[in-house]
């Protein structure tokens, strides 16, 4: 009450004053007069005011993310009008202020009022619609005798408070860049959209070799300790890593091991949703540090293929009469792959620290060796068909048990056929009630997938066979042995050959 009764005061008398004005001033005299009665309020006034927009850049503001969470705890109680949120998995509901609310917030003797705003832009594309954009932007008042509490400890202590409220109320995320009618209200102006992220995912329940494990933990461990020593060489804080293998090896369970044993959150980037690499530089900017960028599915999402490998492009290639380009060519997207290589490792790549990116792929081989070098690709993993110690790992995951009879068959039989984990997983799944049962099942499953490694080794040496009989057969004929053969060989030998 006291900011606005001071504050009503001197509005009413500059209201006073330039309606006087208007009346008796000549016209020409009266937008100075104006002008100068605004800086005279200015000078007058005992409070100041601090805009905190919520983007800043091409990205959301740290400081605008920040006092928003610092305000949400405070808004249940002080605010009149609130927004209801609970993210889904989420365990408690979180409130935000609605619009020209404000909240009195009061810190070591400084009264600060804090008020959110929100208005609509419109902006017109076609005639036949228009997209919608909102500002939002946080409003500080304060008294001026206050100014360097504010500045030194107020705004100081709402930083330091949010973060300890974002590590205790912390769920871990995973975003994605795709948009559409699926992304709601409060998201539809970010380049991420983000839901709470719950994979129950860890290195001990992960189907893998216990020297791989052991191997990629203590690399992901060292990144997350060297922020110094990443500084002393000159080097981004990031590390590229490569999961390849066949389908069903575990590679996505492998990213959100790495999420749960780090901390960090998910942006799953879909290439085939960015229209340029413009636009991927803007989704690289606008993820945070301590966070890992998937990008799966690498030689399926562009042409990113070994270009020595490519065919070259016949003339006579059909086209799209509209575009003039190749049929099979995606119209969309204009990403390319100098565009991933400086996603990954280029000059925007250092824009943000400690920072994981993530390739999956099942054909390595088809990757274009610029990728898979380090600096981009640092640290290649190769994630095979299921081996007996990561079977051990699965029927204690799905079973409960660390031993049984049939353990003896099973690794023999594992040996000579090749099984995902994920076909593994799925056998024990169906009789997982009885251990006995659900191994029995998945040594049948082995019997059939060593016979048909068989048959499919003894068709390819019966080909190969095939192959080196048929070149064997092929004999070439003898020269006649008479006179017009050796002038004939005669006249070859002194010709160029072409």
């Amino acid at each position: 009450m006291e900011m606005w009764s001071g504050l009503g005061t001197v509005m009413a008398t500059i209201l006073l004053i330039r309606s006087i004005a208007k009346e008796y001033l000549p016209p020409e005299f009266h937008d100075h007069f104006t002008g100068f009665l605004r800086k005279l309020s200015k000078y007058f006034s005992s409070y100041i005011t601090i805009i905190i927009d919520e983007n800043e850049g091409m990205k959301v503001s740290e400081v605008y993310e920040s006092v928003q969470l610092y305000l949400s705890v405070r808004s249940s109680s002080a605010a009149s009008r609130l927004k209801l949120n609970k993210p889904k998995n989420a365990k408690e509901f979180t409130y935000t202020m609605d619009k020209n609310q404000q909240i009195v917030d009061e810190f070591d003797g400084v009264k600060a009022w804090w008020t959110f705003h929100s208005r609509e832009l419109k902006q017109q594309m076609f005639s036949w619609n228009s997209i919608s954009d909102e500002k939002r932007y946080f409003e500080l008042k304060f008294h001026k005798k206050d100014k360097s509490k504010v500045f030194e400890t107020y705004l100081p202590h709402v930083m330091a408070e949010a973060k300890k409220i974002e590590l205790q109320n912390r769920h871990r995320k995973i975003y994605t860049n795709k948009g559409g009618e699926n992304r709601s209200y409060e998201y539809r102006n970010r380049v991420w959209t983000p839901v709470v992220f719950d994979h129950p995912s860890t290195f001990e329940t992960l189907a893998l070799d216990p020297e791989l494990k052991d191997d990629v933990q203590r690399d992901l461990t060292k990144f997350s300790q060297r922020e110094m020593y990443y500084k002393k060489v000159g080097r981004a804080w990031k590390r590229g890593y490569l999961l390849y293998g066949p389908p069903g090896t575990g590679k996505s369970s492998m990213i959100a091991a790495i999420s749960n044993h780090l901390h960090y959150d998910i942006y799953d980037l879909e290439l085939t949703e960015v229209k340029s690499n413009t636009e991927l530089r803007k989704l690289l900017i606008a993820t945070t540090n301590k966070s890992i960028i998937v990008i799966e599915d690498i030689d399926c999402s562009l042409d990113l293929t070994d270009r020595k490998k490519k065919p070259k492009k016949e003339s006579k290639e059909e086209s799209d009469p509209a575009t003039g380009k190749p049929e099979n060519e995606p119209p969309e997207s204009k990403v390319t792959l100098s565009g991933v290589l400086n996603f990954t490792d280029g000059l925007w790549s250092c824009c943000g620290s400690e920072r994981i990116i993530i390739f999956t792929t099942n054909h390595v081989d088809r990757l274009d060796p610029a990728l898979l070098r380090s600096g981009r690709m640092d640290k290649h993993i190769h994630l095979s068909f299921c081996t007996f110690p990561a079977f051990k790992v699965l029927a204690k995951n799905y079973l409960g048990v660390d031993d049984h009879p049939l353990f003896e068959q099973v690794e023999v039989l594992m040996k000579e056929a090749q099984i995902t984990p994920a076909d593994v997983s799925e056998e024990l799944m169906r009789a997982s009630d009885n251990p006995t049962g659900a191994l029995e099942n998945l040594i049948v499953s082995l019997g059939k997938a060593k016979e048909k490694a068989d048959l499919a080794l003894a068709s390819s040496n019966g080909s190969g066979e095939a192959n080196l009989v048929a070149e064997e057969s092929v004999i070439p004929e003898e020269p006649h042995s008479n006179e017009g053969s050796s002038e004939s060989l005669a006249d070859e030998e002194k010709s160029p050959s072409i």
